[in-house]
């Protein structure tokens, strides 16, 4: 059943509830575009631009099909849920707004869903996307207007010379961010697919650069790690195509760095740079992300208020939400 805006405005400062699959659209061998719908979604809003808003889908078991109920939920339905076996509960993923199309109750939100990644287990929302139809139903948690909700990371100064670097899973949200620019924002974007099949036509300021690079069955990450580390320190002497040496136990699966939160607990600016200078957005697998880090913050000096680094994912470990 789904909960109504007006039921849930009194109790919940967030959208919680069930959304059904409208359109599905294949855009590549891995990547699917999905359209959710319900009345309540005419609350959705942000305070201002929606960059790379986050927001989560529970989606069925896939064994089971168990999936969360939205109805008469409360402040304390995340405890409640955490406490239900995952075969009854459905599981948490977090996801981009590609899209936001429709007004009032006719709103639908976009999302784009990676199908698969390789040499990795197939997780549920990669399972699911991979089957959604027309008339799935599922539940969703996404901003409601006039509420905080968080879930935005893309916060450079002004006039900052952009650098927006992402594997697969970063596609929507740099896609999304590209598309709400400013005409006159510059820099370069990276972004690292699985197969040259994958490379997308996205709108973008004439004076930000995209770059495409398919792994076609390379390394993961290897040739992103290579193309920022040249665009940023040209005279570099790495050896191109090399796996990022990144210690295990360097790597945090829960890595989110940003000028205003640390997962590891660092101390944080709480503000972004000054006017002008580099504003670097990286996001995608832990462990290059990592590296990444590493080369921009220890090795070029970068202050921690001019990037935010994001593990979207981390290879062999199953994401909680």
């Amino acid at each position: 059943m789904t909960v109504t805006a007006s039921s849930n405005r009194a109790v919940l400062p967030m959208l919680f509830t069930e959304v059904e699959v409208v359109a599905v659209e294949r855009l590549s061998p891995t990547f699917v575009r999905v359209e959710l719908g319900s009345a309540a979604l005419a609350d959705f809003g942000v305070d201002g631009p929606r960059w790379d808003q986050r927001i989560k889908l529970i989606l069925p078991d896939p064994e089971t099909g168990g999936i969360t109920s939205t109805e008469d939920a409360d402040g304390t339905w995340f405890a409640t849920w955490l406490e239900r076996p995952a075969a009854e509960r459905g599981h948490m993923r977090t996801y981009t707004v590609r899209d936001v199309r429709g007004s009032g109750a006719q709103t639908t939100l976009v999302v784009d869903m990676v199908l698969h990644l390789e040499g990795d287990l197939v997780g549920p929302g990669s399972l699911w996307a991979s089957r959604a139809s027309v008339g799935d139903r599922i539940a969703l948690l996404a901003p409601r207007r006039g509420f905080p909700y968080g879930g935005i990371e893309f916060t450079p100064g002004p006039g900052a010379e952009l650098l927006l670097v992402g594997d697969e899973t970063a596609v929507p949200a740099v896609c999304t961010v590209l598309e709400q620019l400013p005409d006159d924002a510059t820099g370069t974007a990276f972004l690292e697919v699985p197969l040259a099949a994958d490379v997308q036509d996205v709108r973008r300021p004439a004076g930000v650069r995209v770059v495409w690079l398919a792994r076609e069955g390379a390394d993961l990450g290897t040739g992103l790690h290579d193309a920022v580390v040249a665009h940023l320190d040209p005279g570099s002497s790495g050896v191109a195509g090399a796996e990022v040496q990144v210690a295990p136990d360097e790597v945090d699966p829960d890595l989110w760095e940003t000028p205003f939160y640390s997962s590891s607990g660092e101390d944080v600016p709480g503000d972004v740079a000054g006017v002008g200078g580099t504003y670097a957005w990286i996001a995608g697998e832990s462990k290059v992300v990592t590296g990444l880090r590493r080369h921009l913050v220890k090795e070029l000096g970068f202050d921690r208020s001019q990037v935010a680094f994001m593990g979207y994912w981390r290879r062999g470990v199953a994401m909680k939400s």
